[in-house]
């Protein structure tokens, strides 16, 4: 392609997902793709979603910890959206060959009871327009060779948003310890990850409060009603045929899911 623009960038991440095929950064050819001209590409990917039929239904954090920030050089976390075709029923399978890499990060998951809309949002005010925690899943599955991407191409792509799935279970957030809580992540099985809450910015609801006054600066707002992501408590581990993956929290319960071609 020859000249590179926000509709050119949106019909190549379409194109690859769709396809079922990834490729290289849009950054390699795209210089002129900086993190703002990536968050105008990442509105205008969702309303083609939305025209195709698809409804919005939340957010999701990216880059929550504070040391993966560091290496991006960013000091807040990123912002994608989830749509109602992104929803993945508990017990449901991930279809793996319906995706391209799929991977799998627990999460501390949020439902908004209020709007929340920056700027000067704090933690406090934050965590007071949340109705109920529940443990998830997120599945992300970036349209990027070997997740191998820089900031604005990762944002573009809408910081690699695929499926997500949310337990049943639903607390207050008076009913939980957010900082404590603890995660403990399995494959067949076989721990090989822990966490607390502590790993999201700190606390889940200053990461929540961060991309509220993040989306502030672009006009926008986390709706009531909406579906928060806060961000993976964990390393994200690969989907594969046949393998479960589970993750039992000290509060929120247990919440697995399998791999299935």
């Amino acid at each position: 392609m020859s000249e590179w623009t926000i509709e050119s960038t949106v019909d190549e991440l379409l194109r690859r997902e769709r396809e079922r095929r990834d490729g290289g950064r849009i950054t390699d050819r795209w210089p002129g793709l900086d993190l703002e001209t990536a968050y105008r590409a990442q509105d205008a990917l969702l309303e083609r979603k939305k025209r195709a039929g698809e409804r919005l239904v939340g957010v999701k954090l990216g880059l929550t910890s504070a040391a993966k920030q560091r290496r991006m050089g960013i000091d807040s976390p990123l912002t994608g959206w989830l749509t109602d075709a992104m929803v993945l029923p508990v017990g449901e399978p991930v279809r793996v060959g319906q995706l391209i890499h799929p991977r799998v990060e627990p999460e501390i998951v949020f439902t908004m009871g209020e709007r929340l809309a920056g700027p000067g949002v704090t933690a406090e005010r934050a965590l007071a327009a949340v109705a109920t925690v529940r443990a998830g899943f997120e599945v992300i599955d970036s349209r990027y060779r070997d997740f191998n991407f820089a900031l604005p191409d990762v944002v573009a792509d809408n910081a690699s948003s695929c499926r997500f799935t949310v337990a049943d279970l639903a607390l207050a957030p008076d009913e939980l310890d957010l900082v404590g809580e603890v995660c403990r992540l399995s494959v067949d099985g076989e721990l090989v990850d822990t966490a607390t809450g502590a790993a999201v910015q700190g606390h889940p609801a200053q990461a929540l409060a961060l991309a509220a006054n993040d989306l502030a600066r672009r006009g926008l707002a986390i709706e009531a009603g909406w579906t928060v992501l806060t961000g993976g408590l964990t390393d994200a581990v690969f989907v594969e045929p046949g393998r479960t993956i589970s993750a039992e929290f000290t509060t929120l319960g247990r919440l697995a899911l399998t791999g299935e071609r």
